[in-house]
């Protein structure tokens, strides 16, 4: 079955071979669509040990947004490129490991759409329920010709399956462990949000990522991210990080901490600056100036260097004595809640 070339996978494709045996790479799903086969690659470096940090990257869960698969495309690039000299960041390597799933649905990413290749939204699609969750953003059932359809959560899709494995496979053993979700398209400003977005309910390491901001806002003081819980901008049905997060609570793992962070890109800016760009498919989601395109590709680099410092230095924000987790806790209450 022929295999479906888009620029995306292309490069991928490309940076895979760039990294060669440095890299471990697997195809964790294969979907068919319209007689084609379009792989879902995983890209894995560092230490195999179970006893070291992680961090994941996934992009391209919505198509349509596919700046989050390009922004993870460059910084592999310019691994690909640090390891050919880089011994700080080689010794990095041997501590903790990096994941990469640059592209979850390879099919909206070809076709430009927001949803897979059966009309589901993937991030509506998880066995999930919104509390008081009525709108028909917020995820739908009845329709795949309408936006936002949730599918069957009972049998989710195969992207959001593959996704699952990958985070179960490795970030649920690890001592401690962030996902990294890469999304546009709200807002004009970037938000990093953590769980939840189907409920208004503080998640249990509330302690541990206001700590882990405190950390961000002292060291780059001038940062552009505004840190929040999702359920202050919108709350949904069948969220994927808020099903993979009750799914790591529920297994009891111990002192084991597990962060799903998204990064949404505020797009509402690139419209601000250039609104006719409202009137292509691609205008509300993605960045069309090349020069733009260039800037965000550089933006978030600083911040991804720090969550994998956090990672392998975790001293300052993990793990905290039965007072600071205490403190942290309700001062992150008001803060975020109140």
């Amino acid at each position: 079955m022929a295999t479906i070339k888009f620029p995306e996978l292309q490069q991928l494709e490309s940076i895979i071979e760039q990294l060669g045996d440095r890299a471990q790479t697997t195809i964790i799903e294969r979907i068919v669509f319209r007689g084609h086969e379009f792989p879902i690659h995983c890209i894995t470096l560092g230490s195999d040990r179970p006893d070291v940090p992680v961090l994941a990257f996934f992009g391209g869960v919505h198509g349509l947004e596919k700046i989050g698969s390009q922004v993870i495309l460059s910084f592999l690039e310019t691994i690909s490129h640090l390891l050919d000299w880089d011994k700080e960041f080689l010794a990095r390597l041997e501590n903790s490991r990096l994941i990469f799933v640059p592209i979850v649905n390879p099919v909206g990413v070809y076709m430009g759409t927001r949803c897979n290749g059966n009309g589901v939204d993937l991030m509506r699609n998880a066995p999930i329920e919104g509390e008081g969750v009525t709108r028909i953003f917020s995820g739908q059932q009845l329709s795949p010709h309408l936006p936002w359809y949730r599918g069957d959560p009972l049998n989710m899709e195969k992207e959001a399956l593959a996704v699952c494995r990958v985070v179960e496979e490795h970030l649920f053993n690890a001592p401690l462990s962030i996902a990294f979700d890469l999304h546009s398209g709200f807002g004009l400003n970037d938000r990093l949000w953590f769980p939840y977005a189907s409920s208004k309910t503080p998640f249990a390491f509330l302690a541990e990522i206001y700590a882990l901001k405190a950390q961000l806002d002292l060291c780059y003081k001038h940062h552009i991210y505004k840190i929040e819980p999702t359920s202050n901008e919108y709350m949904i049905n069948g969220d994927l990080w808020d099903f993979l997060f009750n799914e790591f609570i529920l297994q009891e793992k111990n002192e084991r901490v597990f962060l799903p962070l998204t990064l949404e890109m505020g797009s509402w800016l690139w419209l601000r600056k250039s609104p006719l760009h409202l009137f292509s498919r691609y205008g509300l989601f993605h960045p069309l100036l090349p020069h733009r395109q260039q800037r965000i590709f550089r933006r978030h680099f600083a911040l991804f260097d720090f969550l994998h410092r956090s990672l392998l230095y975790p001293e300052k924000w993990t793990p905290l004595t039965p007072q600071q987790k205490h403190d942290n806790y309700q001062t992150a209450l008001k803060f975020w809640y109140e």
